[in-house]
């Protein structure tokens, strides 16, 4: 147990400031994430230097498809999130604060990123910035060993903690859950605008990618799709997307997405993005990246296996086209 950041005493109560939940705490009680923990009037992470899951991984898996593609990245997580989704396909861990966690220091995370010759350290399974104190503190030592820090993360948090984590991140993964702010409140308890905020700030100080989880009648209508696909080329069209195939899972029952849904998503966002991709299954086009000029495949893959890449120094090796991203 460590001190946490980002909090203030309220007579015997804590607010809690890391994210947009507010969370005032009692004493021996939690915030929303199950993890940060009023005890004897100081907020506790519960978490730190703890993990539930721990695994090398082929970097596309985050999904990162733009960044050092074929590579394998360190991957951790711990316990608990800040939304309550009912569709979280992680929930044995990001809804459950107790689930089995083993110990683990910053130098021993370190030192397995290098031994397995990772590109770096992804932080990732539950929702990394809830985790705040730990990947804050492993991600400086991350930076100063030559190795890059990923979060996988839904961006709900505030505006100080994330300015503050942004100098040790090289990319980010961020969920876009849906376009619609009704959904967020009801189905996930927190707030789009937040989401909106976090993709903004960090599309400014590292490559980011963002996924999509297309459920069936609830975030798939061709409008919502298309404003946001027209948000998302506002900020810039070389965004690489994910749409991600949804199963049921934890209190959400509906039916597998369709394929020919999350095809018939991924036409409309082409419209205005470069790259757009389909998860979670295993359509042969899935693991092409295309030039946006000339149309040919610039990175092949096999699953989350690199077949083959025809980038050069950023640019399509066909036509000279700059391919938004950072290889190696």
């Amino acid at each position: 147990m460590k001190t946490a950041l980002y909090w203030e005493k309220s007579g015997d109560k804590i607010n809690c400031l890391l994210c947009p939940n507010y969370c005032v705490i009692a004493e021996n009680k939690a915030g929303s994430c199950g993890i940060r923990k009023n005890i004897h009037g100081r907020l506790i992470t519960t978490v730190y230097g703890e993990i539930t899951a721990f695994a090398l991984d082929p970097v596309e898996k985050k999904p990162l498809y733009h960044f050092f593609p074929g590579m394998n990245i360190l991957s951790i997580g711990t316990n608990g999130c800040n939304l309550a989704c009912q569709f979280c396909q992680n929930w044995e861990i990001s809804q459950n604060p107790d689930s089995g966690r083993q110990k683990i220091s910053v130098e021993k995370v370190i030192e397995e990123a290098l031994k397995t010759k990772a590109v770096g350290i992804a932080y990732t399974y539950n929702e990394p910035f809830i985790w705040y104190e730990f990947v804050l503190d492993i991600a400086r030592k991350a930076k100063e060993a030559g190795l890059k820090n990923v979060l996988v993360t839904n961006g709900y948090v505030n505006g100080g903690p994330l300015a503050e984590l942004l100098p040790y991140i090289d990319a980010m993964n961020i969920d876009l859950k849906a376009f619609s702010p009704g959904f967020y409140k009801s189905i996930c308890k927190g707030d789009l605008y937040a989401v909106k905020d976090t993709i903004l700030t960090s599309f400014e100080k590292c490559h980011i990618e963002l996924t999509n989880l297309l459920i069936p009648g609830q975030n798939d209508t061709g409008e919502e799709l298309s404003a946001m696909a027209d948000w998302v080329a506002g900020i810039s069209p070389d965004i690489p997307f994910h749409i991600s195939r949804y199963f049921p899972q934890h209190l959400m029952k509906t039916g597998t997405t369709p394929l020919e849904c999350l095809r018939k998503a991924k036409k409309i966002m082409e419209i205005k993005l470069k790259y757009v991709y389909i998860g979670n299954t295993n359509l042969p086009e899935n693991g092409e990246t295309l030039c946006s000029n000339c149309k040919k495949i610039v990175v092949s893959r096999s699953g989350y296996c690199l077949n083959e890449i025809n980038i050069l120094k950023g640019k399509c090796v066909y036509c000279g086209e700059k391919i938004n991203g950072i290889f190696a």
